[in-house]
C-alpha cells in the first residue's frame, strides 16, 4: 500500500522532470527528429499511470484481502506498462531506432491489464 503510493509518486515526479527536460533542454533535438509528439505521449502515459498507482495504493488501504491482491497486481501492471510503453517511446526519441516501437504494445497491454484488474478488484470491495 505505502510502497504503491511511493512508487506512483516517484514515477510521477520523473514524468514531470522528463516533461520539463523535453520541453526545454531537448526541444531542438525532438523537433529536428520530429519526435516531439512521441515524447509527449510517453510523458502523458507515464504521468496518468503514476496517478493510477497512487489511486491503487489508496484503494488498497480500504480493501479486503481479495481486492488488495488484485489491486497489487494492478499497480504492478501499471509500473511494468510504464517502463515498457513509455520507456520504448523514450528510447525511440533518444536513439532514433524505431524498432523500439515494436515493444510498445506489450507495455500498452500491461497498462490495459492494470485497468482490468481495478475493475475486477472493484467487484470485491
Amino acid at each position: 500500500m505505502k510502497f504503491m503510493i511511493q512508487a506512483g509518486g516517484i514515477i510521477g515526479a520523473l514524468a514531470v522532470a522528463l516533461g520539463a527536460f523535453g520541453a526545454h533542454a531537448l526541444k531542438g533535438m525532438l523537433e529536428a527528429s520530429n519526435r516531439t509528439e512521441t515524447f509527449e505521449t510517453a510523458v502523458k502515459y507515464q504521468f496518468y499511470h503514476a496517478l493510477a498507482m497512487v489511486l491503487v495504493g489508496l484503494l488498497m488501504q480500504r480493501a479486503g484481502a481479495d481486492a488488495v491482491k488484485l489491486l497489487g497486481w494492478s499497480g504492478n501492471a501499471f509500473a511494468v506498462g510504464v517502463i515498457i510503453f513509455s520507456g520504448s517511446l523514450y528510447a525511440i526519441c533518444f536513439t532514433g531506432i524505431t524498432k523500439f516501437g515494436a515493444i510498445a504494445p506489450i507495455g500498452g497491454l500491461a497498462l490495459i491489464a492494470g485497468w482490468v484488474l481495478i475493475i475486477m478488484a472493484a467487484g470485491k470491495l
